[in-house]
Parts: structure tokens; sequence; C-alpha cells
């Protein structure tokens, strides 16, 4: 099964994949709305036996492959590709770029969606043998929206899978190289409003205030104490003030200042723990400086959590692929987040990274996701589909061994 017949047919879909993810970046859509890139993907796969279904919440959808071998209780397994884009321009001079100003495929969606159709023809092409059940979802809505969230509250991942698969691309990391980690691989990911409350007047005469700026300013600092005093380093919490919004002119002390930013954990424990423990620090700082301060929580996505089984049948896909230099175990998680989290706090699996900088750059030299030139070598394509397709047929095969 894991021979190289499979990355023969990966390649041989290279045209077909480059070209869906080169049309799929020139349209970007945001949010959990993507039509345009759904109707790209249906019509790519237009002609295949699968079975399709649809929610009232996103513009998502889960197709289903049913192998021809498959019986009442053959395995089942998910492959997944998040498809929206996020608000920016691009910069990268594609010939391919983007059409519309202040959106931009910056974090590799169109490629991850591509590279799942490019799966699903491949295990097509297999469904005479299959002795199992493969669902692509096709999701939108990761960039901060919970697409897969809304996703399995629509029931459309019903029956849950008996396993589930990601892939996610890295330009800044070695060409065709797949990674991953069991445990904690991405963080938990919340936002916060802290809002200082105190009393403005002329900027002449503050000791007929109750001046909330240095009471602002404080909290900034005490919440980095917060962090490295009452957190062990090595189960990584980071509490970052990204915006300080206070006042409008320079004679002027204001009633408010807010303070916003993010917060990343590795454990649900320490992700309850700081949200207690920085509502309790803005509070009591604020009321040091003779102020009040209130603390809003957003909870954004939970930690990804792969589970061992998984990510060591994604090491022997990976290693039967490209040999024992195609897979690294990451030392570390990643800090940033990923809604794949939910499908992960239900279901056993893995997500994995693919490296896509220019084979024979300098890959930590290259521009990382999130920026307007980022880059992707689309030769490293093939290996991704191939690894979809290879996690799915390993594990209708033999399971988690």
């Amino acid at each position: 099964m894991l021979t190289d017949t499979l990355i023969e047919a990966a390649r041989a879909l290279a045209p077909e994949t480059i070209a869906l993810r080169r049309a799929i970046h020139a349209e970007p859509e945001l949010g959990l709305h993507c039509p345009l890139t759904m109707t790209k993907v249906r019509d790519a796969l237009v002609d295949l036996p699968l079975a399709w279904r649809t929610g009232p919440s996103t513009t998502g959808a889960v197709a289903t492959l049913t192998g021809a071998k498959a019986g009442e209780n053959s395995p089942r397994v998910l492959l997944r590709g998040d498809m929206d884009a996020l608000p920016m321009d691009e910069k990268t001079g594609l010939e391919f770029a983007s059409t519309i100003p202040g959106r931009m495929h910056a974090c590799g969606h169109d490629t991850h969606t591509a590279m799942l159709a490019g799966a699903a023809r491949v295990l097509a092409e297999r469904r005479e043998t299959l002795a199992g059940t493969v669902d692509f979802m096709f999701q939108p809505g990761e960039e901060g929206h919970h697409g897969a969230r809304f996703m399995l509250d629509d029931g459309l991942i019903d029956p849950l899978p008996d396993a589930a698969f990601a892939l996610h691309i890295m330009p800044n990391a070695k060409f065709g190289v797949l990674a991953g980690r069991a445990g904690a691989l991405m963080a938990a990911a919340d936002q916060f409003t802290i809002t200082v409350k105190g009393k403005g007047g002329h900027a002449s005469m503050p000791h007929d205030c109750a001046d909330p700026v240095p009471a602002a300013a404080a909290i900034v600092s005490a919440v980095q104490a917060m962090v490295t005093r009452r957190f062990n380093a090595a189960n990584a919490v980071v509490v970052t003030v990204t915006r300080l919004q206070a006042g409008t002119a320079f004679n002027v002390i204001p009633d408010d200042a807010i303070l916003q930013g993010t917060i990343r954990t590795l454990s649900p424990e320490n992700r309850t723990k700081v949200h207690t423990a920085l509502a309790q620090t803005a509070t009591d700082t604020a009321r040091a400086h003779g102020v009040e301060a209130d603390c809003e929580i957003v909870q954004g996505f939970p930690v990804t959590i792969c589970d061992e089984r998984a990510v060591q049948l994604g090491a022997k896909v990976a290693r039967a692929l490209s040999g024992g230099d195609g897979w690294h175990d990451l030392p570390a998680p990643i800090m940033g987040a990923e809604d794949f989290s939910y499908l992960l706090e239900k279901v056993p699996g893995a997500m994995f990274f693919l490296g896509v900088a220019p084979e024979g750059d300098n890959w930590s030299q290259c521009c990382a996701i999130h920026s307007p030139r980022m880059h992707v070598d689309e030769a490293a394509l093939p290996r991704g589909v191939a690894m979809l397709a290879g996690c799915a047929l390993e594990f209708i095969a033999n399971g988690f061994e």
C-alpha cells in the first residue's frame, strides 16, 4: 500500500492540484462563508463517487467516500482542509496573486484545500479495494471564526470518525519534510480586554482626577511578572498586551484606558488558571492606583492535542513515502492556535506540518505564514496529497497498531 505508487499518483495529479490552489489563491474569501472556494472544490471533484453534506452555519461541506469493501463496522477516517484567507494585502507579485484588495491566502489554506481535493481523487481511484470510509472535511472559518466547531454543531461530522488527520504547510520549514509531535502541538488562544476606569479631567491638575493611564501602564508590567512568577516555564504561558488605548488630547486625562491582547496556554489547567490570575492582577493593580478595572476574556480555540498513536502512524507514512529524512519530531509545541483542536477533543488524531520552502533555499530565512510575501514551493504539494491519502489508507488497513 505505502509504495511508490501512492506518491506517483499524487505527482500525476500535480497539475490539477496546483491549478486548484492557484484558482483559490486568486479569489480569497474570509470567515465562515467561502462559496467561491467551495464551488471550485466541488467542480474539481464532480466526477467522483462522493456523498456531500452541508449545514446551515457555514459554506463548508463534508464529502464521504465509501469503499467498495466497507462493512457496517469498517473503519472511518476523516481528513480535513481549511479554506478561508486573511484580511491583509498580498505583496508576493505572483501571477496568480489575490485579485481582491485586503484579502490574501497567507496561511496556506489554499494549499490545504487543494491537497485535500487531491487526496480525495487518489483515494477514489482505490475505492474498489477500500475496506473503510473516508470523510473529506472542507472547512471555512479557521482564522478565528471557529469553523470546525460550527460544522460539528451542525452535525456534519456524524457519525464521528475513528481517527482524524490534517496538514498545515510551513513556508519557513525545509522542503518536503513532514513534522509533528504527540501531546500538545499548538496552544489554546484566548482574547482579553481590560478596561481601567478612572475619573478624567485637566492634565495640569491630576490631583483632582483618578488617572487610569498610569494604572494601565502598571498593569502591562504586572501581567508579565504574573506570567513569569506564577507559571512554570516548562509548560509555556504567553500573555501579550497588543493594544493600549487611552485619551483624545494632550491636555486631557481620560476617564478610561483599554488594554487588549492574547493569552496562549498549552494545557486546560493553565488556561483556567491564567484567566483567574489575569483578572485578579488587573483588578488589584488598578485598585493600588485608586481606580478600577474590569477584565473580559473571550475564549478562542482549545489546545491542539495530538494522539500519540496517530503521530506514530503519520511518522510511519511519512518515512514510507520519503525515507528516514522525510519525518521530523518536533521538540516543542508551537504557540499558534488551530481550530482542528475541536475535532481532536472528540476524536483521536493528529495534525502534521509540511515544509514548503523552495528546495535548496535557506528555509530558516523564508517568510513565515501570515507574511504578505509568503511563498510556497508547489513541488511539495504532491507529498502532502500522498501523506493525507496514506494516513487514511494506513488507518483503514491497520488502525492504531
